[in-house]
């Protein structure tokens, strides 16, 4: 583009023409130097083996090839390679295109009934291996957990199935709040609320905190149950959650908030031991509950006549 024998334009004014700076004009590439061919060389080597490891892990791997290097390097370089490690990234808000849009209702200095607010929200299980979704609905004055379902696909389904089962127990809130997921923005989600004259109320783009009571109890339960058990499947899942959540809503919580807001809870009908279907690769609550006892090697097993995994979870989907 820069003509350095051009007749009337000099490379200065071409240059500024073009808004190029000389020095880019002039700059010539330096090759990288044969040491750090080496390093990238072995980066690839270790990260062929173990695709999960980051930066971190790597100034472990090349120490121990006696490889001294800073952590901020061994990131430049795994950058300049495209290589970053593989992990579960938490992306449970996608956003959906809604037709209509709602704005956030929620004061929680305002919230002084039970009934009142209702949300709901949803997070990760992670599993030895693999992973499943947990939505939950909660009462914004009792804390106390109305319904909750898992699953392993992160549809619209499942987020009804929750919405089902609170509401029939013959109640409903005045105001129900979510994130703009798109499963509780979808045209299905919104019409069911629609049809229980319930307010509609939506957590606005990059605000968590017009959902914390939620997110505050997915830190109890990630911290307090789930990565304290270290699942192995589905079926273990259900169970130890149903466990917690029904201690969670029954027993004695300490702090003056949960004193004051001694509400029966409404999820009696979830008792600790609960029967489990699967239907289309999803897992699904039954009303009755399920008659356990231990096999020899310590593991739940389901009694004789109650429902068990088919399809690809008997196969080790999970």
């Amino acid at each position: 583009m820069v003509d350095h024998d051009h007749p009337e334009l000099s490379v200065s004014r071409q240059c500024a023409l073009l808004g190029l700076p000389r020095s880019t004009l002039y700059y010539q590439p330096t090759p990288a130097r044969e040491s750090t061919l080496r390093i990238m060389a072995r980066i690839d080597t270790l990260y062929l083996e173990d695709p999960c490891c980051g930066s971190r892990r790597m100034v472990g791997y090349l120490a121990r090839d006696g490889i001294p290097i800073s952590r901020d390097r061994v990131r430049n370089l795994m950058r300049r390679m495209g290589l970053r490690a593989i992990y579960q990234k938490p992306r449970t808000t996608i956003p959906g295109h809604p037709s209509e849009r709602f704005p956030c209702l929620v004061d929680l200095s305002l919230v002084t009934a039970v009934d009142q607010v209702w949300a709901t929200d949803i997070t990760y299980i992670p599993l030895q291996k693999g992973f499943l979704y947990l939505v939950a609905i909660v009462d914004l004055f009792s804390r106390n957990v109305l319904s909750w379902k898992l699953s392993n696909s992160l549809d619209t389904e499942f987020c009804l199935e929750a919405l089902d089962v609170a509401l029939g127990a013959g109640r409903k809130p005045q105001i129900f709040h979510s994130d703009q997921g798109c499963q509780f923005t979808s045209t299905d989600f919104v019409a069911r609320l629609q049809a229980e004259k319930i307010g509609i109320s939506w957590s606005g783009r990059k605000r968590c905190y017009d959902n914390i009571l939620v997110e505050r109890l997915w830190r109890t339960v990630k911290y307090e149950e789930v990565y304290l058990r270290a699942y192995s499947d589905g079926w273990e899942a259900e169970i130890s959650l149903a466990r917690f959540l029904w201690r969670y809503c029954h027993g004695i919580r300490s702090g003056a908030v949960t004193q004051q807001r001694s509400i029966p809870p409404l999820i009696a009908d979830q008792r600790a031991t609960t029967d489990t279907t699967i239907d289309d690769g999803r897992l699904r609550d039954s009303a009755t509950a399920m008659a356990s006892h231990r096999r020899d090697d310590g593991r739940s097993r389901p009694a004789p006549g109650t429902a068990r995994y088919h399809g690809p979870v008997a196969a080790g989907w999970w």
